[in-house]
């Protein structure tokens, strides 16, 4: 099958599975108050459902990477959107916290499949010249969870409850499988990575470095961001419709972002859109204790938006462009990167909301995110020319 001649609607099928996967991943924070409220659980404790989904998807990214290197990814990744369907519908019937952790557990390794070999594959949908833009074309899908799915999700869950926001996303994924399974070719199989490929990677400081960025900007954020909700509602009185509203806007610069890092990777280079990104989070952490009203707070939010989907999307292109032979096990990795950061901000965040020292959050966010702003530099000056 030819490269060039694969089927536009291959690529929008992946993007809608991106959706798919980032709503539900997302729908955690979105629904936090109401989960926190119907298990009988303190918010902290919620919270840590995101931490063990980060260490799931963390670890089973590059481990799920080799397990499946040989499987068609037609069938790898409708199969892997139903078992997210099934996650969802039944951890909206569990009755306890115990008993929907697990669940929950289970159900994130869909995201640690599907994300890193959707990248992956969109890359060896196109040209090589195209790769960059595919790529970030595909991540589009988490940017759009962040405009609609998150806010919808949180609004659903605000007067539907969680449960039925779940259930909702089982059906998402019900139909997303269907799409991927009916415009996704047969016989994409990349390469499968050898042991020594996989040293490749573990062995390049360039590509490591790359990873760890990705992992401090995650931490950064997610220290914050994890717990929107309830410190919305504590700190502004916000109603499930005016968090959703938040939610929304977030999103809407998400996207925005996203699309004009899809339009100007490639001419301006991947190393330069992550700096640029990175210093909007960075930006946004900074200003945030002067937010002291709501519209403040969106104002402040807007940088953040911006490069929050954003810088994602750079990272998986940069490891793409620059290892194509790599990028199932550099762009799985850096999806480990990605639940690295979720794990240890969410967690983070967690113990300084239960310790009162809310005031902290986003000054802890804001110094990881110098560190990942450091890193980047660092390795893009280690591979100029002297």
């Amino acid at each position: 099958m030819s490269r060039r001649a694969a089927p536009r609607g291959a690529l929008w099928a992946l993007l809608a599975g991106n959706f798919v996967i980032g709503t539900g991943v997302m729908v955690v924070p979105g629904t936090l108050n109401e989960i926190s409220a119907s298990l009988s659980v303190s918010v902290a404790t919620a919270g840590q459902l995101i931490t063990v989904a980060a260490v799931v998807m963390c670890l089973g990214a590059p481990l799920l990477a080799a397990a499946v290197a040989g499987w068609d990814r037609r069938q790898l990744l409708a199969l892997t959107l139903l078992w997210y369907a099934a996650g969802h519908a039944v951890a909206a019937l569990m009755p306890s916290f115990g008993a929907l952790l697990p669940v929950r557990m289970l159900t994130v390794v869909a995201p640690a499949i599907f994300t890193p070999q959707a990248a992956a594959c969109a890359g060896m949908l196109v040209p090589p010249e195209h790769r960059g833009r595919a790529v970030t074309f595909v991540f589009l899908g988490w940017s759009l969870a962040s405009v609609l799915g998150l806010p919808i999700g949180a609004l659903v869950g605000g007067h539907l409850g969680w449960r039925v926001a779940f259930g909702a996303i089982a059906l998402l994924s019900i139909a997303s499988a269907a799409s991927i399974w009916l415009t996704l070719p047969q016989g994409i199989r990349p390469a499968a990575l050898t042991a020594a490929a996989w040293a490749r990677v573990l062995r390049s400081p360039v590509l490591m470095g790359i990873v760890s960025v990705t992992a401090l900007q995650g931490a950064g954020q997610f220290v914050l961001f994890s717990y929107f909700g309830p410190i919305l509602k504590r700190d502004f009185g916000a109603d499930p419709t005016m968090l959703s509203l938040m939610w929304a806007l977030f999103g809407v610069f998400g996207l925005a972002g996203n699309m004009l890092v899809s339009r100007f990777i490639d001419r301006v280079g991947a190393g330069r859109m992550v700096l640029l990104t990175s210093s909007l989070i960075a930006l946004s952490l900074f200003l945030w204790p002067w937010a002291g009203t709501l519209p403040w707070l969106a104002a402040v939010l807007v940088p953040w938006g911006l490069g929050c989907f954003a810088t994602n999307s750079a990272q998986q292109a940069r490891l793409v462009g620059l290892a194509p032979a790599l990028a199932p096990g550099s762009v799985a990795l850096n999806s480990s990167g990605i639940y690295v950061g979720q794990a240890v901000g969410a967690g983070l965040g967690g113990w300084l909301l239960a310790n009162d020292a809310v005031a902290w959050m986003n000054w802890a966010g804001f110094a990881l995110l110098l560190a990942a702003i450091g890193l980047s530099v660092a390795i893009d000056r280690s591979r100029r020319p002297a």
